[in-house]
């Protein structure tokens, strides 16, 4: 590499030239991958609307943050995936569960 000031030759790690004492500026490192866990999301409807499908949800929502460190993208990628799926299937079965359970009260009621 060379100096932008000067022209001359330098180390590539350097932080300063050491011919004209410049300050080099390198460039940004590469921005993380974010990539969402769902993990909040897992436990709370795993805990509020069903059971059977928020633990699949909160398996997969687990693995997300191991997968991103061991540098596997994009199995971090389809875990996250996978995790949202289970999810809405999970909050999806609640919100059939209440409904039916609100037409049997009502029924219930109306038959009394």
């Amino acid at each position: 590499m060379y100096c932008t000031k000067c022209g001359q030759p330098r180390p590539d790690n350097a932080t300063v030239c050491p011919s004209c004492s410049a300050v080099i500026r390198h460039p940004p490192s590469a921005p993380a991958v974010v990539v969402p866990n769902y993990l909040i999301q897992s436990v709370l409807v795993t805990l509020c609307c069903c059971l059977p499908f928020g633990i699949p949800a909160i398996v997969y929502a687990a693995q997300v943050n191991s997968k991103l460190a061991a540098g596997d993208v994009s199995g971090a990628r389809g875990a996250s995936k996978n995790a949202r799926l289970w999810c809405w299937v999970s909050f999806g079965c609640g919100v059939i569960a209440a409904v039916v359970y609100f037409m049997m009260w009502l029924l219930g009621a109306l038959h009394s």
